[in-house]
């Protein structure tokens, strides 16, 4: 916002330039003729002196008339410039000559030297315009004695001291500000960067959302099919191997067993199928905040297994990003059939917390626990399910850890980007 202040300022003192530039000699020539002509007989200004002003005048419209229509198609210091403010000097000091009071319109040779002159020719200008504004506050040109020329001298050295310290204020002022331009463009050129970043974050985040979506189908598929070959297809086994032994067996008795069996594995491998299904797609966020997701999912898993389950939120809880939720929701199905089919838990804690820029999800037993390092990849309580939250929980750049020891319980943590629902 400042920036943009300091371009607004300099834009319009520019532009206010432009307007004195344009209209100011117009406005000093014609004050200084009014004057001028206002005094011709206290200065004792001769008949030919007076055609001689007018002459002059005239000149001097027809060259800022002249100037005005070639200015609009230049910019900055020209030689064309130079050729003008020399013009202008000229017809400046003359009209002074001839009245003291002309100094009102040379004075612009003061205003004119940073916009029509090279730096190189800058003081010449200033010194010129100097002896016009002296001679002109010494009483006229040329001085009548050495009392007057030794007046104009003091006056002059006055007028060009002056300048020159007017001049130096002026090139430090356009110093600092070409620097302030120059800030604000390296600020701009920052900014479009900063810009350009942001885009390129977002559509990276994008990407890598798709990404994850398309892993996460493909992980799901590989966790089907290792739940269908651990659960179900042993289960089908077997279902078989029973009604095999049942069809052959000649006793009643046993071969009821057998029957029984198979169709207590049947019911076994029903309900495996249907946890399967469910766990395939968190329904469980169709209708309901992560937050009440997971109390209604461990609240459901506790009474389901016996187990005193129980879960907390900390922390301002906060919509997440579906992908965020969902992973969240899956890692702690995943922690808690590990925790049935292998933990003997009596008591499951479940902790949500929202942590700044990051969430935390906390999932405790006091089961038996088992030493994470001497359990193989994939089999086990170490097995397909820690693998794939762990999986999980990177697909969203998160990380998960796991500590347990034997008969000590198991904990397992996920920490993910608290990444928004609206971004």
């Amino acid at each position: 916002m400042a920036d943009n202040d300091a371009m607004t300022e300099t834009t319009a003192l520019d532009d206010r330039w432009e307007v004195f530039d344009r209209w100011g000699p117009y406005g000093l020539l014609a004050m200084s003729t009014l004057l001028a002509w206002g005094t011709a007989d206290v200065f004792g200004m001769s008949a030919g002196e007076r055609g001689a002003c007018g002459v002059l005048i005239g000149a001097a419209v027809v060259l800022e008339l002249r100037w005005g229509r070639r200015a609009r198609t230049l910019s900055g210091p020209s030689a064309a410039g130079g050729r003008h403010y020399a013009a202008r000097w000229t017809l400046g000091f003359a009209l002074t000559w001839l009245n003291p009071l002309f100094a009102f319109y040379a004075v612009i040779g003061y205003f004119s030297t940073e916009r029509l002159l090279p730096r190189r020719l800058r003081r010449a200008g200033l010194f010129a315009t100097a002896v016009s504004m002296a001679g002109s506050q010494s009483g006229g040109l040329p001085p009548d004695n050495g009392l007057g020329w030794a007046l104009f001298g003091a006056l002059f050295a006055a007028n060009s001291l002056l300048a020159l310290l007017f001049s130096h204020f002026a090139d430090l002022e356009e110093a600092r500000g070409r620097a302030r331009l120059e800030t604000i463009a390296e600020l701009e050129r920052t900014n479009r960067a900063l810009q350009q970043a942001v885009d390129e974050n977002a559509a990276l985040h994008s990407q890598l959302l798709v990404q994850a979506r398309e892993a996460g189908v493909a992980d799901e598929r590989r966790r089907l099919a290792a739940e269908i070959h651990d659960t179900l297809a042993q289960g089908l086994i077997g279902i078989i191997a029973q009604l095999q032994v049942a069809a052959t067996v000649p006793d009643p008795a046993l071969g009821r067993a057998h029957r029984d069996r198979a169709l207590a594995l049947a019911r076994d491998s029903l309900g495996e199928a249907r946890r399967s299904v469910h766990n395939l797609s968190p329904a469980a966020l169709a209708d309901d905040k992560l937050p009440d997701a997971l109390r209604k999912t461990v609240t459901e898993w506790g009474e389901r297994a016996d187990v005193r389950a129980g879960f907390t939120v900390t922390g301002a809880a906060e919509p997440l990003h579906d992908e965020v939720a969902a992973t969240l929701l899956r890692i702690v199905q995943e922690a808690l059939s590990n925790a049935a089919r292998h933990a003997g838990a009596t008591r499951v804690g479940v902790t949500l917390s929202y942590m700044g820029d990051e969430v935390v999800l906390d999932i405790r037993d006091d089961g038996r626990g088992f030493d994470p390092l001497a359990v193989p990849a994939r089999t086990g309580t170490g097995g397909f399910g820690l693998d794939g939250m762990r999986a999980r929980a990177e697909r969203v750049a998160g990380a998960f850890t796991v500590e347990s020891e034997e008969g000590g319980g198991t904990a397992v943590s996920a920490r993910v980007p608290l990444v928004r629902h609206d971004r």
